[in-house]
């Protein structure tokens, strides 16, 4: 009897071994290489997610970051990537010119131009806009973006100056960086204030938040992410897309002085 039953345990276990490789031979998903273009202004948070998602994924992601203005043109002109985070305004117009994937725009985070001064510094009043301009015109140097590199506070902060009628005032004090810079150049010492995007400021050590621009001199920008039409791996694209609106990726815009969408 125990010969028996331990003959047919055996054949039991030979058949299952035969079987298994076809129960679990499902196709694997294979590791894609992604290339994401993006505003500088999400830098520090891809970077910070690139590791967390290269392992929870095996996919591999490259990052161009540059301001949005040159994105944009690159873009236009016939670079692309499986994925691009740029402005919502700036992607809705993309997409309809065809350069965007239809129905792939996701928002990822929201940011405000803000205001920075050096760590340990007293925080000036910018409170209201007469406050602002007063402390503006007393301040003894300040840096932005260059508006003519199409940095979007650059080009914000440069009418704001306009509107409140003190652009000439201001010139001579004024350091203007190529890109995302300037709190790096507040932090080291070579500029009294400066003016960036919120995640620009946030991540910079030596660098203060002061806040953003009061009453209706405030400018909040919606970043978004869309999926390249040429995409060789949309599912991967989309899958990077969703990892970093996600809880995950919340948690890291958050920590950068972002909100999460």
């Amino acid at each position: 009897m125990i010969g028996k039953r331990l003959a047919r345990n055996v054949a039991a276990a030979i058949g299952l071994a035969i079987l298994l490789p076809g129960v679990t031979a499902a196709p694997a998903v294979s590791a894609a290489e992604i290339k994401v273009m993006s505003t500088v202004a999400m830098s520090a948070t891809l970077d910070e997610l690139k590791p967390k998602f290269e392992a929870a994924t095996d996919h591999k992601v490259t990052f161009i970051y540059s301001v949005i203005a040159d994105l944009r043109k690159r873009i236009q002109e016939g670079e692309t990537a499986d994925v691009m985070i740029l402005s919502r305004a700036a992607l809705d117009d993309l997409q309809g010119q065809g350069k965007v994937a239809s129905g792939s725009i996701v928002n990822v985070a929201s940011s405000y131009v803000a205001i920075a001064v050096r760590a340990g510094a007293t925080k000036p009043d910018i409170g209201s806009v007469d406050a602002l301009k007063r402390t503006l015109l007393a301040v003894k140097s300040i840096v932005y973006a260059d508006p003519a590199k199409g940095g979007a506070s650059g080009v914000y902060f440069a009418k704001v100056l306009d509107r409140l009628g003190i652009t000439d005032q201001m010139k001579f004090k004024t350091v203007l960086v190529p890109g995302a810079q300037a709190a790096d150049v507040v932090a080291r010492g070579e500029a009294e204030m400066g003016v960036a995007q919120a995640s620009e400021i946030v991540p910079i050590a030596g660098a203060q938040l002061v806040g953003p621009l009061p009453g209706d001199l405030n400018n909040v920008t919606i970043f978004s992410a869309g999926i390249g039409p040429a995409s060789k791996d949309a599912a991967a694209a989309k899958a990077f897309i969703q990892y970093v609106t996600g809880p995950v990726g919340a948690g890291a815009l958050k920590s950068k002085g972002m909100d999460p969408s």
